[in-house]
């Protein structure tokens, strides 16, 4: 009898324990379906399910568990659809959180910061270095509506300008959104153009203010006194007056050149010719304007003849270069004018052995009314204008201009000339 019950208890025992590992790894199992956000397989647990009276449990969390992949599957092809759209944009777009945290953007920002991908954890105030943008997204989110907001940043060793709008994205029952959208509107070339077209303004109003006041002042003194001065005085008032209008008159006649060369009346009259023969003609007119004591080289190159040139145009560059080396021409006692065939084209190159030009000048050297030594230049009668006209030139050739220099040494301007044809009616 004894051994009847101890079996029957051993039975009982081992069912349980059976049955408690049952349940165990049904637990287990439906628990790494929730971790893994997977549909537990009731086909494959159901009998389990069953026997422990769990089966409408493990149904709902199969219902939660195929309700949060769809809401997450309509997300993520939500969230495809929204990196579709703004990586067609030229704009930069980037979406944030309420903790400054970037959680998208698109490709036009990632190419303007130069990343390869958004790196994580990325915070805005970390991206855009800008007090004045840092508080726009705080009026955003307080729900103000700024007006859109101009602002400059440093991106390496560049500053651009952008046009900033922000917004607040809606949520589904909920008034109040985590996230808010950013707009950058690159408008670097237009507030480059407007400094331009400012300081252009400024320093015609410069030029032509200090002519003018002269002429104007003498020919006050003349009327006020004319009876009282003198026969040379007269005279040197007069040469004064004939002075500051020649400077005038080139001034407007130079400011009407660059006008045409820079709007639409671009065309040149070309023809192919060899530059080597044309510079020796401007060099040899130039020669008798040679101080004493400098001494004028030329070097040409054989093949200069296939390139079409405007003529009177190239002629008013190399005048042009050549006369800024004789209105700087201090210790200058070389001046070298060669060409170079290249496989693309002719490069022309003007070389003297003077004072040079500061490193920090050299970028400016062909800038409107830019001047290295600005009073000599203006004693001399220059406009500030003449190699920027000699740019444009080169320019409308299809060229480009150079400069390179070594302070004490040496400067050497020049240009190249494609040997690609330009054809048309005069400038």
């Amino acid at each position: 009898m004894g051994i009847v019950l101890w079996s029957l208890l051993l039975v009982v025992v081992g069912y349980l324990f059976w049955r408690q590992h049952r349940l165990a790894r049904l637990v287990q199992d439906l628990t790494h379906s929730l971790r893994d956000r997977r549909a537990y397989l009731v086909d494959h647990g159901g009998d389990l399910a069953v026997d422990f009276g769990m089966d409408r449990l493990v149904g709902v969390c199969n219902e939660l568990l195929e309700e949060n992949e769809r809401v997450s599957s309509t997300g993520r092809s939500y969230l495809d659809q929204i990196n579709a759209t703004l990586g067609s944009l030229r704009e930069a777009v980037l979406m944030a959180d309420n903790q400054n945290q970037v959680i998208l953007a698109n490709q036009a920002l990632l190419d303007l910061f130069a990343l390869k991908s958004l790196p994580d954890g990325q915070r805005i105030e970390g991206l855009i270095r800008n007090a004045d943008f840092l508080e726009y997204v705080q009026q955003i989110r307080r729900g103000l509506q700024p007006p859109q907001t101009d602002i400059e940043v440093q991106i390496g060793k560049t500053t651009r300008w952008f046009e900033v709008a922000g917004a607040l994205l809606p949520e589904q029952g909920n008034n109040r959104s985590s996230l808010t959208l950013f707009v950058l509107h690159d408008v670097t070339r237009q507030k480059r153009l407007e400094k331009v077209r400012t300081e252009f303004v400024a320093n015609v109003s410069h030029e032509l203010r200090t002519p003018v006041t002269i002429i104007k002042g003498f020919v006050d003194t003349l009327i006020d006194d004319l009876h009282e001065i003198s026969p040379e005085e007269l005279e040197r008032f007069l040469l004064k007056i004939q002075k500051n209008s020649v400077r005038l008159h080139n001034l407007l006649e130079e400011l009407l050149l660059l006008s045409r060369l820079e709007g639409n009346d671009r065309i040149l009259k070309t023809d192919k010719v060899a530059i080597s023969l044309l510079l020796a003609e401007i060099v040899d007119n130039f020669s008798m304007r040679v101080p004493e004591g400098v001494k004028l080289e030329t070097k040409w190159a054989e093949g200069d003849d296939k390139v079409a040139v405007d003529s009177i145009r190239i002629t008013q560059v190399v005048e042009n270069m050549l006369d800024n080396i004789l209105r700087h021409a201090r210790g200058v006692s070389r001046i070298l004018v060669e060409t170079r065939v290249e496989p693309e084209g002719v490069r022309v190159l003007i070389e003297d052995d003077g004072q040079g030009i500061p490193p920090a000048d050299l970028p400016h050297v062909f800038e409107r009314f830019y001047r290295v030594d600005k009073g000599r230049s203006r004693e001399s009668g220059g406009t500030g204008l003449g190699l920027s006209i000699a740019k444009h030139i080169i320019m409308l050739h299809g060229g480009e201009v150079q400069v390179e220099s070594r302070v004490g040494e040496f400067t050497r301007m020049g240009f190249f000339l494609p040997f690609r044809a330009s054809v048309g009616d005069g400038v």
